[in-house]
């Protein structure tokens, strides 16, 4: 290796044991004359070429700038470099493979393309350091969130509590297992990987490679444990980093992700996923899951009520310590009414048959998911207090021999993502047959979660009613990064005598879907107790 660690130098050199591409079949050993692996920024621009003796091996150079270099095993890289067809779409088909002689040349030369690749990218700021362009996730994202994001996922035992998620884990399992056909001889890329465990299910499906994308540190552990699982381990391949960022050698027949956050959307990882969509996927690629619903229904809930209004009764006090807290009473009051409720609840508690909202992955696109509005309409089916939203939600796995539906609804198996439940802190009367209007508005901001804008309104009901009117209008502003994990288990509520239970969501009751895409005109195919109201 030379002396050189920069761009300043001109040049970097490493022997290695061999290289070849993988488009061909041609390799070239150092058994004779060594192959030389050489960084250099010729014309200002950073290279990375191949040469044996003093020949430079064809069809082998490396623009630093367009390349990704993955690490395979402790002697064995692969490096993956865009298409030279600028008029093209960017399909990073061309693979160089690297065999390195011992594990000390392997980390230095991960080391230096690593730091010429920066350098490549980035600009020379003032006081010698360099500028990186942001990806588009570090753009929209607020650093402390992301870094506390990766910090959570990357640890074992946060894994573990959604790995026990036998709903979650199981619904997966069967929807690819059931669907081999769909996998078999596919190119798969697992999007947020996790544990790896997705992969594993696709690996055992018969896919050809399967591409895990991981940017926390669980990828370390991704990693050990598919080599744990040789047989299966063989036709996975991690890659650590963002997808926002990662380069793969190939094309994927099909997405697989577990993207849902607390209401669907929080923590904000459906915008990766369609972001993996647009960059990955073949056309008419298959997404595991497809397609996304929120369900909404008004509830009603006086012990909860009743619970989060006392939580405030610690600022009533005049003398505390000789203080009055009273002033902050009014403060305290609003926060815990701006925290949405997450828990299980007794579906009998919801007095409107639930409509949802219809989140298609194939079509939506990421701005889509910045901004969020649904008009509510519902009709009363008891006469009660109404304390709020109650929401859940469902997603398909539109495969080509089995549908599955992994629902979250009241009254379903509990998952760990519960059910969640926006409170107002000023209820509303209705009575049966009433019509209920409002507005669910979320927007989405850079801790990786949204501020939900919720409002309901009782319409005028009885003789006149047709004049139109609103009577009672109750708003709230959340933080859905800001929950109250309630968390308990659904209650054995008494029934009013003229409330009715409402049909639940459950997978079983759904028919089979044979569409590969679900555009507007065949949302019919959805069609459940709940009335589809649109989708994205």
């Amino acid at each position: 290796m030379g002396d050189s660690t920069g761009h300043k130098h001109k040049h970097l050199e490493f022997t290695l044991a061999a290289v070849s591409e993988l488009s061909s079949s041609s390799s070239v050993s150092s058994s004779s004359t060594p192959v030389i692996a050489r960084f250099s920024a010729d014309d200002g621009v950073a290279a990375l070429r191949f040469h044996q003796g003093s020949e430079f091996i064809d069809g082998f150079n490396v623009d630093l700038g367009t390349s990704q270099l993955f690490k395979l095993g402790p002697l064995q890289s692969l490096c993956v470099s865009e298409s030279a067809d600028t008029n093209k779409e960017k399909s990073y088909s061309r693979g160089v493979s690297i065999r390195f002689r011992n594990e000390e040349e392997s980390r230095d030369f991960h080391s230096a393309f690593e730091q010429w690749q920066m350098e490549s990218k980035g600009t020379h700021l003032p006081n010698g350091d360099i500028s990186v362009s942001k990806s588009k996730f570090d753009n929209k994202i607020e650093p402390s969130s992301a870094k506390m994001y990766f910090h959570y996922y990357g640890q074992l035992l946060h894994q573990q509590n959604m790995l026990q998620d036998y709903v979650r884990t199981g619904t997966y399992y069967a929807a690819v297992i059931e669907n081999r056909v769909d996998f078999t001889g596919r190119v798969v890329v697992d999007v947020g990987a996790g544990s790896g465990i997705l992969s594993l299910f696709a690996a055992q499906a018969g896919a050809k490679h399967v591409y895990a994308v991981e940017a926390s540190e669980m990828a370390d552990y991704a990693r050990k444990l598919i080599t744990g699982n040789p047989t299966l381990g063989q036709r996975i391949t991690v890659i650590k980093g963002k997808v926002e960022e990662a380069e793969l050698p190939e094309k994927a027949d099909i997405l697989i992700s577990e993207p849902m956050g607390t209401l669907l959307v929080n923590e904000r990882m459906l915008e990766s996923y369609i972001i993996a969509r647009d960059r990955f996927l073949v056309p008419n690629g298959k997404m595991f899951p497809s397609t996304g619903r929120i369900h909404m229904a008004p509830f009603s809930d006086e012990y909860l009520f009743v619970e989060i209004a006392n939580k405030a009764l610690f600022w009533q006090q005049q003398n505390y310590y000789g203080v009055d807290l009273t002033p902050l009473y009014g403060s305290a009051f609003q926060g815990y009414f701006s925290q949405p409720v997450v828990d299980a609840f007794d579906p009998r508690l919801l007095v409107c048959p639930p409509m949802c909202h219809v989140l298609n992955f194939n079509e939506i696109k990421e701005e889509d998911l910045y901004e969020i509005d649904i008009p509510l309409k519902f009709t009363a089916s008891v006469g009660t207090r109404v304390h709020g939203l109650a929401c859940w939600f469902d997603v398909l796995f539109n495969g080509s021999t089995v549908q599955r539906w992994l629902t979250t609804a009241p009254g379903a198996p509990t998952t760990h993502w519960y059910q969640i439940r926006c409170v107002l802190s000023q209820p509303i009367y209705v009575m049966a047959g009433q019509e209920i209007t409002g507005q669910l508005h979320m927007i989405a901001h850079n801790a990786q979660s949204y501020t939900i804008y919720l409002t309901l309104s009782a319409k005028m009901w009885g003789p006149g009613a047709e004049q139109g009117g609103i009577i009672q209008t109750s708003s709230c502003k959340l933080d859905l990064k800001e929950p109250y994990y309630r968390m308990s288990q659904p209650q054995p509520y008494t029934m009013a005598q003229d409330q009715q239970p409402h049909q639940l969501l459950q997978a079983e009751d759904i028919p089979p879907i044979h569409t590969e895409d679900l555009d507007l005109e065949e949302l019919e195919l959805l069609q459940q107790p709940s009335e589809p109201l649109g989708a994205q």
